[in-house]
This record gives structure tokens, C-alpha cells and sequence, in this order.
């Protein structure tokens, strides 16, 4: 007995605890996953229940049911979509232009652009404050070590033309790059500028999409689909390739002008 307990050395006590360290780890993040599925069954549930119970299937069998649906609920249900947008901006990767055509289902095109728009502004400014005031710290909580490298070069030395061409085009993460460009030599005015200028047309665009919904024939709803279900595999495909072309045009137009 005692030379069982003499040979059992400290690297073996070691090793048993780091085993019951990793089972403890793997039990917590199982019951932090289960909490998870169950708030959200529960959210799930209790939003279809309160849908039902308000009349909100049937009254979206027709867009004009529908918007008089949501008017019941006027001015909430448009602060409610206002914050939704904000937090998608903020916190939630949900991109703007899904909650935008979701919008222009509920509200109409110009109701849920404006909505979305002022959302958008808002929710990019305040990230790109957050960084600018708080520095790497917060950026680093949201933005990984590899897109802050990859990004951070170009937005020191073309941060406007960059930007633009980001917030025009779908291929980049926008929301993070306003984290990004708080950490750059660009001024808050100035980049206030490039989100109003640069961010409003694809939101405008499915607005219009989702407010044209119930108006479209069905054939017409497929065929945007099928597109928007190609442009999307074009994206996933190609994005990064387009995205590096547009990087590589960029610094090499800086080599240009360091030429000269």
C-alpha cells in the first residue's frame, strides 16, 4: 500500500486533475447548450403562441391585413424593429438586408428603409465611437486577430475609397470593419459621410424588394429567388477572390503614389 502511494507521482497527480479540469469544461459548456436550446424553444413557442393568439396568421394572408396588423401595435411595433435593426448592427451578425426586405413586407418600402437606415447610421457610428474611445480592447472582442490584420493596413492608408467600395458591395463585414475604422487615422465626420453616402442602396433595394412582395406573381418570386440564391453562391464562391482583387488594387495604388 505504501508503495502504491510513493509511486504515485505528482506529473500522474497532475494529469488527473487536468483530466477532471477538462471533463468539468466539456460538463459546463453541455449545460450552458442545453440552457441554450431550451430559451430558445421557449422563445420560439411563446412567440408563436402570441403570433397566433393576436390574429397574426390571419392576417398574413394579404399585405394590407398584414400592415393594419402591425398598425395595431403602432408606434411599438416600429420601435421594435428600429432597435432590431440597431442590435443586428451591434451585436447580432444578422444581415441588415434580410430584416430590411422583412420590413418592407410589414411596413412598406419607404417606412422600412428609413427605419433601417437610421438603424444602420446609428449602430455603424457608435461601433466605430466604441473603438475610437476604447481602443484594441474592444476591438479585439469582436474582431479576430486575422481580419484585424488583414484589413488594418488598408484602412490606415485608403480608408475612404476602401470603405466605400465595402459598404457598397456584399462580399465584406461591414459591421466590423466600422469597429476597424475606429481604430484608423480616419475622422468620425468623415466616415459619417461615407455611411451616409455608401450604406443606403442595398437597404433601399430590399426594402423595395419586400414591400413589392405581395405584388410580385409568383413566377416573378421565383426567379428573384433563384437569383438571389445564385448571387449568393457567387458570393460564397468568389468573394474572397474579389474581395482580394479589390485589396490588391488598393495596395498598389498606394505603391503608385509612394512612387511619385
Amino acid at each position: 500500500m505504501l508503495r502504491q502511494f510513493l509511486s504515485f507521482s505528482p506529473s500522474r497527480v497532475i494529469k488527473c486533475l487536468s483530466r477532471l479540469n477538462d471533463k468539468e469544461v466539456s460538463f459546463t459548456k453541455s449545460r450552458q447548450r442545453i440552457l441554450f436550446l431550451t430559451a430558445a424553444g421557449l422563445l420560439i413557442v411563446g412567440g408563436g403562441w402570441f403570433l397566433y393568439s393576436t390574429g397574426f396568421f390571419q392576417a398574413a394572408s394579404s399585405q394590407e391585413s398584414l400592415r393594419a396588423y402591425i398598425d395595431d401595435f403602432a408606434p411599438y411595433s416600429h420601435l421594435c424593429f428600429f432597435l432590431l435593426q440597431f442590435l443586428s448592427v451591434v451585436l447580432a451578425p444578422i444581415p441588415s438586408n434580410i430584416t430590411a426586405a422583412a420590413g418592407g413586407v410589414l411596413f412598406g418600402t419607404w417606412p422600412s428603409f428609413f427605419l433601417t437606415f437610421a438603424a444602420v447610421v446609428a449602430g455603424s457610428l457608435l461601433l466605430f465611437w466604441l473603438a475610437r474611445v476604447l481602443g484594441r480592447d474592444f476591438a479585439g472582442r469582436f474582431v479576430s486577430r486575422r481580419l484585424s490584420e488583414k484589413y488594418q493596413q488598408i484602412l490606415q492608408t485608403k480608408a475612404p475609397v476602401f470603405l466605400t467600395l465595402a459598404f457598397l458591395f456584399p462580399f465584406f463585414p461591414d459591421d466590423l470593419l466600422c469597429i476597424l475604422a475606429g481604430l484608423s487615422s480616419l475622422s468620425f465626420r468623415r466616415f459619417a459621410v461615407i455611411v451616409l453616402l455608401a450604406r443606403p442602396w442595398g437597404l433601399l433595394f430590399a426594402s423595395a424588394l419586400g414591400g413589392a412582395a405581395f405584388h410580385i406573381s409568383p413566377w416573378a418570386m421565383v426567379l428573384i429567388g433563384v437569383a438571389g440564391l445564385a448571387l449568393f453562391l457567387l458570393g460564397m464562391k468568389y468573394g474572397d477572390q474579389i474581395e482580394a482583387a479589390i485589396l490588391k488594387r488598393l495596395s498598389r495604388r498606394k505603391g503608385n503614389d509612394a512612387a511619385c
